[in-house]
């Protein structure tokens, strides 16, 4: 029984891996690697250090967790260096996530960051709580998704690039027909739903330090599975799908949809890094029991 994928012409063990922003210091993701994912996909970075919003900036509420960390991180110049020692320090895939709000500071980044060779880099076209902060949220719409991925794509080299996308948006598939367009290697989807707020009802006020933030865990999974479906039908290239997995039921759902490959993330804030062997025992038990051979199989299966 065969839980390893291939992406971008690599093997990976098995199609789960960690996404962008649950982790938020580019060493400590060393832990979703003793783990056993079969990916990572760093903390995203920008060009210039940021020190995020106030705390608290991540909660949990009893369908899920808000989280407005606000793109914290310590800027390019810096984080090469950490991203240098942490993929000297793997062996597992390692995807380089990065941030801005126009086209030429991605297209900075990308350059930079490519040559450190990462297995990918991620462009992070979606973040929902800082749209109030630079205006909008960075690709809402196909042409300005199409722009900054075909801008990135030239820097990139020989490094793939993969387009992550929101659900907060009318039509999905069209954003992630025009990155593939614009020579996007895979779509990432969905980034959080939102923002959202909780009230702290005996302090009369928000309980996150930014008010607002992005909503994720499992209340967000029929929303995930929705889009994953969508983008599935309208585009070719692979779909890293995440939004609410918090077992092994939730990954084959997610791959029946279209997913390649499976992100668990805020799950992991409840119940800990050895959710991601949990899933993987899970997911031996289900194939031996439906007797299928390779879970590359069950990709896309519920379009029939």
């Amino acid at each position: 029984m065969k839980l390893s994928i291939n992406l971008f012409g690599r093997k990976l063990t098995n199609p789960l891996f960690l996404p962008s922003g649950i982790i938020t210091d580019i060493p400590s993701h060393k832990k979703a690697a003793e783990a056993g994912v079969g990916m990572i996909v760093l903390k995203s970075i920008t060009v210039e250090k940021r020190e995020g919003y106030p705390i608290p900036r991540v909660i949990n509420y009893p369908y899920g967790t808000l989280n407005a960390v606000g793109l914290r991180n310590p800027g390019l110049k810096t984080a090469k260096q950490e991203i240098i020692s942490f993929l000297s320090a793997v062996t597992i895939p390692t995807v380089i996530s990065v941030f801005a709000n126009n086209a030429d500071d991605f297209s900075r980044l990308v350059q930079e960051t490519s040559r450190l060779s990462p297995f990918a880099i991620e462009l992070n076209l979606s973040c929902p709580h800082v749209q109030n902060e630079f205006g909008r949220m960075v690709a809402g719409d196909h042409k300005t998704a199409y722009e900054f991925t075909a801008q990135a794509k030239k820097r990139a080299g020989k490094i793939p690039i993969i387009c992550k996308l929101s659900p907060n948006v009318v039509n999905i598939a069209e954003i992630a027909k025009a990155c593939e367009a614009a020579g996007a290697d895979a779509i990432s989807a969905i980034n959080t739903v939102g923002p959202g707020m909780v009230i702290d009802i005996k302090k009369r006020k928000p309980v996150l330090g930014n008010k607002k933030g992005g909503v994720s865990g499992a209340g967000i999974k029929p929303i995930a599975i929705a889009k994953i479906f969508d983008i599935f039908a309208a585009v070719k290239i692979p779909i890293l799908g995440m939004g609410g997995v918090s077992g092994w039921e939730d990954t084959v759902e997610m791959m029946m949809a279209g997913a390649t490959a499976v992100g668990v993330g805020s799950a992991v804030y409840t119940k800990g890094y050895g959710l991601y062997r949990e899933i993987i025992a899970g997911l031996k038990e289900y194939l031996q029991k439906e007797n299928i051979t390779n879970i590359t199989s069950l990709i896309g299966i519920a379009h029939g």
